[in-house]
């Protein structure tokens, strides 16, 4: 077996290196860099090339400045340079003959952060149990995602449509099969799976999906990407327009994004999803969650699913001495009536306002949402299954929290990888992620995670809950459902 593996690609070929009985081939190109022209234009393909291309190494990240320290853990490098649309794979077995399933990885951050890069997206443990991996960066921010008059919208969501269509024309040359490929990612990663399964052009690309914590921008209209471009100039006195913004450096394009993004005056620092996927009308005809209610997203098998505590942490670090008003204030601005509010805050009964706060952040983003998917593929009968990561910290930063993240390094079975064990505390149970991971495989390969998992449905309502002894139940989310139904939908300023 040679140490330096070598595959041909539609462009050129391609060597990598073996590492832990896994072929890696990092940082290949999948679209032109992004630069002059092609900032805020559609990712087109690259050059061909002839001679061997070193994919022995990571890749540029779209990430600038990662997010410190908050409501991720996640080991998430930013690496220099323009060729920022890469894509990295993780084979067992690069022969053609292979035919394996493959699982596409997209990172989270908000949509404006986030690195393919991580030790703990290492698809070591997935070639190990025969599924080859792919992770690929994509355009943040302002250069993926704000509405510009003179350039395509929701241009990242076209990275990750270009990246999905090179696995569909070379997986097959590093031993996958291009008709068995599920698409998977955490937070804005998750979104990015809701998002695509709301995308008629990509539903051809794939056959599953994964979504982790997924979010999105909430509402997700087309007047709210618009409202979004608006408020970029109303505070930066900037035309929205690539022309305008084509050749800022990226330090003055981040010093933008950051002054958009703020919080207005005297509000609570609370989590928004400004620069993210929205129903342009053409790529994205509607909102993501409208296109599950009526049936148009894609009905291949989905696993979805949140931690309890996603952002509590955040919140309760941010905010730890607010007062009841502040708790009370921030449930009406996501939308709860009056009776709502009174009724959360019983439902919380004893947790301090930061920790009240805190998980109405968590529902109203995460475990909400994806109970509301849940519940209109249940309606339409297709095939989903949900989960809650209930497993709790024993780090001395998180413990007694299921916070943000935790969950990948058992889903990924990398309880080793670096910065894990502050995310887990000692001592993670083993047998969890043996059966996460487990599950995932099972999904990956066979459309279904196992028989002791059982499908989500109206009359049941089954959950798997991962914790230190897994087990199956039903309806987690009643209470919070009854709540959330009464909720209204906030106005993007």
């Amino acid at each position: 077996m040679s140490q330096q593996p070598l595959v041909t690609t539609t462009l050129g070929p391609v060597r990598g290196v073996w590492q832990d009985r896994s072929a890696r081939f990092l940082g290949i190109p999948y679209a032109k860099p992004p630069v002059g022209d092609l900032r805020f234009a559609a990712p087109e393909v690259p050059e061909p090339w002839t001679e061997p291309l070193a994919a022995t190494a990571y890749g540029p990240t779209a990430q600038r400045r990662g997010f410190g320290e908050g409501p991720t853990i996640i080991p998430e490098p930013s690496i220099p340079g323009d060729d920022v649309l890469n894509l990295n794979v993780f084979t067992p077995d690069p022969t053609p003959d292979a035919a394996l399933p493959v699982l596409v990885w997209i990172h989270g951050g908000g949509f404006v952060a986030g690195s393919a890069a991580s030790p703990w997206y290492d698809g070591r443990t997935f070639n190990r149990d025969g599924v080859v991996l792919v992770s690929l960066g994509y355009r943040l921010g302002i250069e993926g995602f704000l509405h510009l008059a003179d350039a395509p919208d929701n241009r990242a969501v076209l990275d990750w449509i270009a990246a999905l269509r090179w696995v569909r024309d070379n997986i097959a040359a590093f031993g996958g099969d291009p008709a068995k490929v599920t698409i998977a990612g955490q937070s804005a990663g998750g979104g990015a799976v809701q998002t695509l399964m709301a995308t008629p052009s990509a539903h051809e690309l794939f056959r599953a999906g994964i979504s982790v914590s997924g979010a999105v921008m909430d509402p997700q209209r087309r007047a709210d990407g618009l409202a979004v471009s608006a408020r970029f100039t109303a505070r930066t006195g900037l035309p929205a327009t690539a022309a305008a913004l084509r050749d800022l450096s990226h330090e003055e394009l981040q010093r933008l994004q950051d002054v958009v993004t703020a919080p207005e005056d005297g509000a609570a620092p609370l989590p928004e999803l400004l620069l993210a996927p929205f129903a342009d009308g053409e790529l994205i005809p509607e909102d993501v969650h409208g296109a599950f209610r009526d049936g148009s997203a894609s009905p291949a098998p989905l696993m979805l699913g949140a931690t309890h505590h996603e952002f509590n942490f955040a919140a309760e670090l941010g905010m730890a001495d607010a007062p009841i008003e502040a708790a009370v204030g921030v449930l009406g601005s996501i939308g709860l009536t009056p009776e709502g509010t009174s009724a959360y805050l019983a439902l919380h009964e004893g947790a301090t306002p930061a920790g009240v706060i805190g998980q109405a952040i968590t529902d109203s983003l995460f475990r909400a949402a994806a109970s509301s998917i849940a519940e209109a593929r249940a309606v339409q009968d297709l095939p989903t299954w949900m989960y809650a990561f209930e497993w709790r910290s024993t780090a001395p930063m998180f413990a007694g929290q299921a916070f943000h993240c935790l969950d990948l390094p058992f889903a990924f079975d990398l309880l080793g990888a670096e910065r894990a064990q502050d995310a887990t505390g000692p001592d993670a149970p083993v047998a969890l992620a043996e059966a996460m991971h487990g599950a995932w495989v099972s999904f990956v390969r066979d459309l279904d995670p196992g028989r002791s998992w059982p499908r989500y449905t109206r009359s049941g309502r089954e959950t798997m809950v991962w914790d230190t002894t897994p087990y199956v139940t039903g309806d987690t989310l009643a209470a919070e459902r009854e709540i959330w139904a009464t909720r209204s939908v906030p106005t993007t300023t």
